[in-house]
């Protein structure tokens, strides 16, 4: 379970070896909600939130991590305890297979992945959507076609020689996924192609609060692995840049993708939900709460088969950073 404090004024510390969360009131006291250390997995604070130190120290010696998020979900800062996640050695592979063929290997799968989990989305849609078969059959017919592309590149060639080629494939593909969903959406919900930070329309911000999520659980993920998150294979060394948070994000982002997705079909968002800036949309309180929820549910609670067993997605992932990570070292 993740906590998220945004809410003006929350307060978190600890009462009876448990949080306690003091979210104030208009009028009369503060409401209270109390919980187990063991039950939560990390703290995202983000709206005029404040904790205590004993709250810190709660979550230290419980591995808890607590992430301080700006109001469009992307991580800001992390408190977690200073110990490596396991052996060294594994971040000295890491950067080894940064600087050869290896690295390049790794990447090609994990955008053939996103791209197969691309496909099985649009596919899904078809069964439902029988006046859009045609049009849903063709992209599928172009991202299949990129997809291929991707994975005859060459695996011994250096990252610097084919990242440009990378990148273009996987970012056509993807804009003609964000032109699928658009298409199949009710009319009032359909968006001209991704726009990040501000998003141009509410699907998008939606999307861009999601993926900043997301960017907090795959870190984390990999933290866990024993990996270092700034040593990237596709995205280089720019300075102070999570470069394998991005590279290893790629297969998941169809999580976040998904649950939006589901939502605008489903009709459950509303103008309540965003607010307009001046040079954009953004999600209020009310639109962050429920993608949470959704997103928590999809990824923490619900179940998929996964290497034979039933797994929650999240699990699932930390399983691919340990393997990803136990590769790295031969194991």
């Amino acid at each position: 379970m993740q906590l998220y404090l945004n809410s003006y004024g929350t307060y978190l510390h600890v009462r009876e070896a448990m949080f306690e969360v003091r979210v104030p009131q208009e009028e009369g006291p503060a409401h209270k909600h109390h919980f187990a250390a063991h039950k939560v997995t990390s703290i995202i604070m983000t709206t005029s939130a404040a904790l205590s130190t004993d709250a810190v120290q709660l979550a230290l010696q419980n591995n808890i991590d607590i992430i301080f998020a700006d109001s469009s979900g992307f991580p800001l800062g992390r408190i977690w305890h200073s110990k490596l996640g396991s052996t060294t050695r594994i971040r000295k592979r890491q950067l080894e297979a940064s600087l050869n063929g290896e690295g390049v290997r790794w990447v090609i799968g994990w955008l053939d992945r996103k791209l197969q989990n691309q496909l099985e989305f649009i596919k899904s849609l078809k069964k439902h959507r029988k006046r859009h078969a045609d049009f849903l059959q063709e992209k599928v017919d172009k991202i299949d076609n990129l997809r291929q592309s991707i994975r005859l590149q060459d695996g011994a060639a250096s990252v610097d020689a084919i990242a440009d080629t990378l990148r273009g494939l996987e970012g056509t593909a993807g804009r003609l996924f964000f032109e699928t969903l658009s298409k199949v959406l009710p009319v009032d919900h359909q968006f001209d192609g991704r726009s990040f930070r501000p998003a141009q329309d509410p699907f998008n911000a939606f999307l861009n609060y999601g993926y900043g999520v997301l960017y907090n659980r795959v870190e984390k993920a990999l933290m866990i692995a024993g990996l270092d998150p700034y040593v990237g294979f596709l995205h280089r060394d720019d300075y102070n840049q999570k470069s394998m948070v991005f590279d290893f994000i790629e297969p998941y982002r169809i999580y976040v993708d998904e649950v939006v997705f589901r939502l605008f079909a489903g009709k459950r968002i509303n103008q309540s939900h965003t607010a307009e800036l001046a040079d954009g949309v953004t999600l209020v309180k009310e639109g962050k709460q429920l993608l949470i929820e959704r997103l928590n549910q999809f990824t923490e609670v619900d179940k998929i088969r996964y290497q034979g067993r039933n797994q929650t997605r999240m699990n699932a992932m930390q399983m691919d950073a340990h393997r990803f990570a136990n590769t790295l070292i031969g194991k």
